[in-house]
């Protein structure tokens, strides 16, 4: 399995529009961060976990040229934004499959009600073929997925575990029992967002907290905050098995 982080940023990104912050100035190519998404590839089958505003660019830079479906975590506009630009491989491939909670897809409807109408659609227009996800698992293809649950303040999100890797973001809160699904997962990747605490986000202290809980064989940090410090510094700081992800890195499980 090769997991590509397609995008560690925040919901802003980094460096975000007209900020003089020393980490947004930062030439460190590690420190320039587009909205948080990942590309899982096993097989011959690709999939997307959130389709973000960056989604588009994030597609050209790495040269995707199929994908077999798109993962929502949640509804919100850094992991939904980018929907329109499934066009090109509606184009080619026809209904594109997304899979999320039944309120994340009734939110898709709504925000890209063109997209999901029935009604004298725009012939432009991709077609989606909606799967609504639960608390248990899934298949993709060939492949079992157990959804982890957790909050985002008072907003529930699904993390995903793709046999030895698990991929959670957005997460503030994860109840004891969804934490044992992770135990045994190899690679972990979860959010940190900066250093000092936030509503909705784990700050670094408690994603490390989180890590040692579940204690995978390694672990990577995303959703970063330029809050967070430099690249370079903070890493420096981790534990030997947590390192902070950046944009483009690729790793294989």
């Amino acid at each position: 399995m090769k997991i590509t982080f397609l995008g560690t940023g925040t919901s802003q990104g980094v460096p975000i529009i007209g900020s003089n912050h020393p980490v947004c100035l930062s030439q460190d190519t590690k420190d320039k961060r587009l909205r948080v998404s990942v590309l899982i590839e096993w097989d011959n089958f690709c999939y997307v976990i959130d389709c973000g505003p960056d989604f588009r660019q994030q597609m050209l830079t790495n040269a995707v040229h199929k994908i077999d479906g798109i993962l929502f975590t949640h509804e919100h506009a850094d992991h939904t934004a980018g929907l329109d630009d499934i066009r090109p491989f509606f184009f080619r491939q026809g209904d594109i499959s997304i899979y999320g909670h039944q309120r994340v897809i009734e939110s898709l409807a709504i925000r890209f009600d063109y997209i999901f109408t029935t009604k004298n659609k725009y012939p432009g227009a991709p077609n989606v073929d909606s799967h609504i996800i639960t608390n248990t698992p899934f298949k993709l293809q060939n492949l079992e997925v157990l959804p982890i649950n957790g909050m985002h303040n008072t907003l529930q999100v699904f993390g995903f575990r793709f046999k030895d890797f698990a991929y959670l973001t957005d997460m503030k809160t994860v109840d004891d029992a969804e934490i044992e699904k992770l135990k045994g997962v190899k690679v972990l990747v979860v959010n940190a967002l900066r250093v000092e605490p936030h509503i909705s986000h784990f700050n670094l202290e408690e994603a490390l907290d989180f890590i040692k809980k579940v204690q995978p064989e390694k672990a990577y940090l995303t959703h970063i905050s330029h809050l967070l410090g430099f690249h370079e510094a903070v890493e420096k700081d981790l534990p030997k098995h947590v390192f902070l992800a950046y944009d483009n890195l690729q790793i294989t499980i």
